[in-house]
């Protein structure tokens, strides 16, 4: 028997590497309904036409709907996949300027950014929730790719909703390592560990052997510069962190770039025009190049390979965001780690990691409590919670103050986040 699949942001760029991941698996996810919803009609039009051809190219067999009503979307899907971006590219675009004058960076995932976007995001998603434990199918699946990843996946499983949180870091780090070691990807396990865009990996196993004492030692500089982090991160830690930590290992960097103009924002704005530009185009029917600039690399196989395990019970091990359960001794069972897991139809079994050496533990335990905090605050709009979340993180806290900072976001997002101004 089929199952149905809706994607809430189905108007989102990205949508065509799903696509392309969904297609090439239908011997195992054999979908019988595939929704896209989106409250933008022209771009979901525009992303849906090209989402057909494609599926038509590759003689998939299901259903594709289109729809702005979202529980037509979620009505009996067994999957339910989440990439949305309240407020869209303008929003972010605040998220990455507004941080620098006050100081500290400005990122869409982590620090000040990361925290906006938090607050934006986590009541529409919760809301989402609400709306799949009504209508979709018995123990329908939550699959959320909206950033801040870890966040949003905490709330959702705080909630009791059956829910994973992926990220396509770890498979995109997973491909390249294959590559520099002349191995099939496959053939790769990585020890990856810590928290949505704050993890190291701390094994490559290849057959039984961990190579990367041998990867660091062969290919350690080019790594580095290609994550943009300094190798002197890698020796000490022998370990890769992920790209996203140059925020905390390189901050003084990474602020004068910010305030010399420096926007990945205006950057994906632009790309996104083109990328909408060229969906527009009735004879294309496969997902263009330039796909691959806008990121999200390797999403369409995470996120298919992931669903299809959840549906077949195959047994394989993939990285997520998942409740902890005791796999890393650090952080209580209840918060949401990003880990290897074993995925079969129950859900995902995260796998046991050894400890974290000291600068790891401290920097996890810091987020993971400035997380909490932030999540507090967005489902509260309580002002003295938000102030106390960005005290905490360790991004914003110990580099400038907090007090104007929040004011200045909350007030640049007000119509976005309405449970703060609401009359007292």
């Amino acid at each position: 028997m089929g199952v149905k699949v809706a994607v809430i942001g189905g108007g989102s760029t990205y949508t065509p590497e799903l696509i392309e991941g969904l297609a090439n698996r239908a011997d195992r996810l054999p979908i019988d309904e595939l929704a896209l919803h989106d409250i933008d009609a022209t771009r979901l039009g525009i992303v849906g036409g090209l989402a057909g051809r494609m599926l038509t190219r590759a003689d998939w067999p299901g259903h594709l709907t289109l729809t702005d009503d979202r529980e037509a979307a979620v009505d009996g899907a067994d999957f339910v996949l989440v990439q949305l971006r309240i407020g869209g590219q303008a929003a972010r675009l605040v998220d990455e300027t507004l941080p620098a004058g006050f100081g500290t960076i400005g990122q869409e995932t982590t620090g000040a950014g990361g925290f906006a976007k938090g607050l934006r995001t986590i009541p529409v998603v919760l809301e989402l929730a609400e709306v799949v434990a009504r209508r979709a199918a018995p123990g329908a699946w939550i699959v959320d790719f909206t950033n801040p990843v870890g966040m949003v996946t905490q709330a959702l499983i705080d909630d009791g909703y059956r829910a994973l949180g992926l990220c396509n870091v770890a498979i995109t780090l997973q491909r390249r390592i294959a590559s520099w070691l002349g191995v099939e990807p496959d053939a790769v396990e990585l020890e990856h560990v810590g928290l949505n865009h704050l993890s190291w990996i701390r094994g490559v196993h290849v057959r039984g052997v961990d190579r990367l004492p041998e990867l660091l030692a062969s290919h350690g500089a080019e790594i580095a510069e290609e994550m943009d982090l300094p190798l002197e991160a890698f020796q000490r830690l022998g370990a890769i962190p992920s790209y996203y930590l140059r925020y905390f290992y390189t901050f003084d960097e990474v602020l004068a770039k910010q305030r010399d103009g420096h926007t990945r924002a205006q950057e994906v704005i632009d790309i996104e025009s083109r990328l909408l530009d060229m969906y527009r185009d009735p004879t294309l029917d496969q997902k263009p190049a330039l796909l691959a600039d806008r990121g999200g690399a390797f999403y369409s196989e995470a996120a298919a390979q992931l669903l299809a395990s959840l549906h077949d019970g195959r047994g394989d091990v993939q990285v997520v965001d998942v409740r902890n359960d005791g796999a890393m001794s650090e952080l209580p069972a209840d918060a949401v780690v990003e880990v290897p897991a074993r995925i079969d139809r129950e859900g995902a079994h995260p796998l046991p990691q050894r400890p974290l050496p000291d600068e790891m533990r401290e920097l996890v335990t810091q987020v993971k409590d400035y997380e909490r905090l932030a999540i507090t605050a967005a489902r509260s709009g309580d002002r003295s919670v938000a102030l106390a979340a960005l005290t905490a993180n360790p991004l914003v806290g110990p580099r400038t103050r907090p007090e104007p900072l929040l004011a200045a976001l909350l007030e640049a997002n007000r119509r976005h986040l309405p449970r703060f101004f609401s009359p007292q």
